[in-house]
């Protein structure tokens, strides 16, 4: 949900830990925040050992959230990695969902690869999930990757019902039923970080897939705020391995920033 601000954690040392790491990671990010605003350029690029990545940021935010992530996911000249900025007045995930749809087919033609791989923040995670499970993309999405996504809903920041895609965000919404529905043969694997220090995620398990049919491996984040879930080290370095393998079972900072 990108830039919105943080509802009160309850008061213990993790949680003002965690809260002044939101800050930090807030303040930076406004002041990187121009430098996404535009769509990135496309290009033709060389063969990689890997699938391309594409990342979905969040509502009300670009592709600037990205920064740190990206850059550890293009090291090595392992993986293109590209980052797709939707239309900030769009008013339906699914259309959304559709656009990323071609994106996607595109990336696919000018990589030479057959399936991608998706990292969405927030928002960005549900767009891509709506694409995997109902426009067919699991035949071209390998992975996909979701940091503080509100797969069941979330009642946060009730003030901000007035606005379309929010309200597709809550528990009960026609979109969250239409990803509850079944969905047999998905072939994406699915791993939702979720954290218990997610102040835009109410309740904070909401950021887990639960869904009978689909390939998941839901990983618990501790320490780490909705804001710094794309940039903290031990999520970025996680976020690596679960797109390299199997994903870790427990992230923790930030005092640990550890992965279990």
């Amino acid at each position: 949900m990108g830039l919105s601000l943080p509802v009160p954690l309850p008061v213990t040392g993790a949680a003002l830990r965690a809260g002044a790491l939101e800050f930090v990671v807030l303040g930076g990010h406004l002041l990187l925040y121009p430098t996404g605003v535009c769509q990135e350029k496309l290009v033709a690029t060389a063969a990689t050992a890997r699938p391309p990545v594409l990342l979905l940021h969040g509502f009300t935010d670009n592709r600037s959230v990205f920064v740190l992530l990206r850059r550890a996911l293009a090291a090595g000249g392992l993986r293109h990695v590209e980052a797709y900025n939707y239309s900030p007045l769009t008013l339906d995930l699914r259309v959304i969902a559709r656009h990323l749809a071609r994106r996607v087919e595109e990336l696919c033609e000018r990589t030479g690869h057959e399936r991608v791989d998706l990292v969405g923040h927030s928002l960005g995670g549900l767009v891509g999930r709506y694409y995997v499970q109902r426009l067919g993309g699991d035949t071209r999405v390998r992975t996909l990757v979701t940091l503080g996504t509100p797969h069941s809903g979330t009642r946060a920041a009730p003030f901000m019902d007035a606005h379309p895609l929010v309200r597709q965000m809550r528990p009960g919404s026609e979109v969250l039923a239409e990803l509850a529905a079944p969905s047999p043969g998905c072939t994406t694997r699915c791993v939702a970080f979720w954290s218990d220090f997610d102040s835009l995620m109410s309740p904070v398990d909401s950021a887990r897939i639960e869904h009978p049919d689909l390939l998941v491996e839901n990983v618990q984040v501790t320490g780490i705020g909705h804001l710094a879930l794309p940039a903290h080290p031990a999520v970025i370095a996680a976020v690596v391995r679960a797109l390299d393998g199997p994903a870790p079972r427990a992230v923790t900072g930030p005092d640990a920033a550890s992965v279990a």
